[in-house]
């Protein structure tokens, strides 16, 4: 990107520094006094509390004058339904806890005063549940209502989708169909795998019948459930999961189309193709038949939703395999983009694609954020994206036009034998990235010109400097190229462990990323030791990832990084201005680390010197009216609940917890006092007052 800061035509002052721009945030009024439904009464009642996924809890029971008197109000141990959940959020409402657990994904729900279990559903077993490959990965359930009783939703790792009456936990009477396997309940449960395949070209060319307890066979591909269905307006909208897209070593797949569900009958309402057939939007972007065989395209990560306007908001993934796609020509929509579905009829209402021809594995994987933000005197119902590109894409959610200008920049293109690439890709010009993109001059330490140099010596001695959207290499390539460098990595950036919140009422935006890279080199799929018999699909890929090249050079000059920047941070940005307010590092680094870095002979007597890079990770986060609270580890290794001002990124309070957390935290208010709820690895932990 650059070093250029200026903000693009619409706007007309350059950059502003911290302290003008703090003012400047305290200065305007509220302009977003609406949240989106959902944590009313102090409840969390969506997986990002409210429909517009922001994971913001009005209450304010917790503040910073009090915070470091939390304590442990109770613990839940996942013991007795296997492994716990790592990536789940609880639901509270009704007076209940409501949430997943265990690789059978039970749903549960507890007392939220005292962690009592209340009632539990676990499916019965399926071999399409044994062979998920996101099993754990469950995040959480949807909650409806009918006949004005509630009703929590599920999907599970064996694509089945349940409903439960909240107080009882008995599946509902009358919804739905019987699944004919044993041990499923007579009702209240619906096959979604049947509906998904039903008009698909490969499954109607099977010519075999359908076996529920069996599912796909695996030759056309294979879907799963990795995060819970949103119910919104009466339709409970599904999304899917395939097999990850960096295990794959074949080219056919099912594709990850999205069904909606009437809330009250468990009736099938539409279903909208993910990958256009003829004569649907997009399908020119398909440049051969591999519409017809190739898929995914899958929405793993949650949804989010305007209920006012009837619209749905599906973050996607990437096409089949995840560093290679020749067997795919073209630009591949709907993959890695936001689509915007009308939530009556399952219709495009509009899209944006962030990445034409994902082969980076730059999957969309955390749910958009919605909030009203004022921009230049306008209010505009906005929609934000993060992801592992650490670009914020800020559109209008009624139309999905950008907000701020984004622009078609050309990017490298593919050596790879078959391998076509976009010639340009989506650069937003506004906000600027949250973190490092590619490995550049830019990026280099500079505290003193001779450490500048030293840095960039040590960089362009170990080939370290690699734009974004660098390509991944092949074995055997002409240019004698290693292992491509791709900065970002699959892993972020921004991922799903620890997802983006806002402050919808003051239009800030809070993203927490890892500033880390990943080494990509294909091989011929003939000689990929990756393919064995379990695979889904037929057909091996020309090329398949995991070849190993040489072990990257350090990065490092005696210890101390060349790069700039904490390796974990997180970032606060007024999307009524798109400007940075503050960044800080996630955590404290390791005090060992902490010294190497103060005592380096390098840096004796050099002023400016970020003592304190973080860890590397993600932070599970919750936003208050005072407060960001956000879970990281001291530079003793413990793991503490942080109370962040969000105004200024100051860290004002720091609670000990049980243990390492990611991803699952909520907040809400049950019988007058507030909760902060923590993932644990063996299960949950409140915290509260005394």
């Amino acid at each position: 990107m650059g070093s250029d800061t200026s903000r693009p035509s619409r706007h007309v002052s350059a950059l502003l520094g911290l302290p003008l721009a703090l003012a400047m945030v305290l200065s305007v009024p509220m302009v977003a006094t609406a949240q989106g439904p959902g944590t009313e009464n102090g409840q969390w009642t969506y997986l990002g509390g409210d429909a517009w996924h922001t994971r913001y809890t009005p209450a304010d029971q917790i503040n910073a004058s009090n915070f470091e008197d939390l304590e442990v109000a109770w613990r839940w141990n996942a013991a007795s339904f296997g492994p716990s959940t790592p990536r789940a959020t609880p639901t509270y409402v009704d007076g209940k806890l409501i949430t997943v657990t265990g690789d059978r994904r039970s749903m549960i729900a507890l007392n939220p005063g005292t962690g009592e279990l209340l009632w539990s559903f676990t499916e019965p077993n399926t071999h399409r549940w044994e062979y998920s490959m996101r099993a754990a990965y469950g995040k959480g359930i949807a909650y409806g209502e009918r006949n004005g009783r509630g009703v929590a939703y599920i999907s599970t790792p064996g694509f089945f989708l349940h409903a439960l009456d909240v107080v009882t936990g008995e599946p509902l009477a009358n919804w739905g169909e019987a699944v004919p396997i044993d041990g499923f309940p007579p009702s209240g449960s619906v096959d979604l795998l049947a509906d998904l395949i039903d008009g698909w070209g490969p499954w109607e060319r099977w010519n075999e019948p359908y076996d529920a307890y069996q599912g796909l066979p695996l030759e056309l591909g294979y879907i799963t459930s990795s995060s819970p269905p949103i119910v919104v307006n009466g339709t409970v909208v599904v999304g899917n999961s395939a097999e990850q897209g960096y295990h794959q070593t074949r080219i056919e797949m099912v594709p990850g189309d999205i069904l909606g569900y009437d809330a009250d009958t468990g009736r099938l309402k539409w279903k909208f193709n993910v990958l256009p057939r003829p004569g649907e939007f997009g399908h020119d972007t398909w440049e051969n038949d591999a519409w017809e065989w190739t898929g995914d395209i899958s929405s793993w990560a949650p949804m989010a939703a305007d209920p006012e306007l009837g619209i749905v908001y599906i973050p996607t993934n990437g096409a089949t395999q995840d560093f290679y796609g020749g067997f795919r020509p073209g630009d591949n929509l709907f993959s890695t983009s936001l689509i915007a579905l009308d939530v009556e009829t399952g219709e495009r209402v509009w899209h944006y694609q962030m990445v034409h021809h994902d082969i980076w594995n730059y999957d969309t994987s955390t749910a958009p954020i919605l909030m009203d933000v004022m921009v230049d005197g306008e209010l505009i119902k906005g929609i934000f994206q993060t992801g592992k590109q650490v670009f914020v894409y800020a559109l209008n959610r009624e139309t999905g036009e950008p907000i701020w200008p984004i622009e078609e920049k050309p990017v490298p293109q593919s050596n790879v034998p078959g391998e076509h690439l976009s010639p340009t890709q989506p650069f937003p010009t506004w906000p600027l990235p949250y973190d490092l993109q590619g490995r550049t001059e830019d990026h280099l330490i500079d505290y003193t010109p001779e450490i500048r140099q030293m840095a960039y010596d040590v960089a362009v001695a170990g080939k370290h400097f690699a734009p974004l959207f660098n390509p991944p290499t092949n074995v055997g390539n002409p240019q004698g190229d290693g292992p491509a460098r791709i900065c970002p990595g699959g892993g972020g950036g921004t991922n799903i462990t620890g997802p983006t919140v806002a402050d919808p009422v003051n239009g800030i935006l809070f993203t927490t990323s890892i500033s880390g890279c990943s080494y990509e080199f294909l091989e011929a799929g003939i000689d990929s030791p990756m393919d064995n018999d379990h695979m889904t699909g037929t057909t091996l890929s020309d090329w398949i990832r995991g070849a190993q090249g040489d072990r990257p050079a350090p990065e490092d000059i005696d210890g101390l990084s060349i790069w700039k920047g904490p390796v974990g941070r997180i970032t606060a940005i007024d999307m009524n201005t798109g400007e940075h307010l503050w960044m800080i590092p996630n955590g404290d680094a390791p005090q060992e680390q902490q010294d190497m870095i103060r005592n380096h002979p390098l840096l004796q007597g050099v002023e400016g010197v970020m003592t304190n890079p973080g860890r590397r990770g993600q932070s599970a986060m919750v936003a208050s009216p005072t407060l960001l609270f956000s879970a990281g580890q001291t530079a003793d290794g413990t793991w503490n609940l942080f109370a962040i001002d969000k105004q200024t990124g100051e860290r004002v309070g720091a609670v000990e917890i049980p243990g390492s957390t990611r991803y699952g935290m909520s907040s809400w208010v049950h019988e007058g006092k507030q909760y902060i709820i923590i993932q644990l690895a063996d299960g949950l932990a409140a915290m509260a007052l005394p």
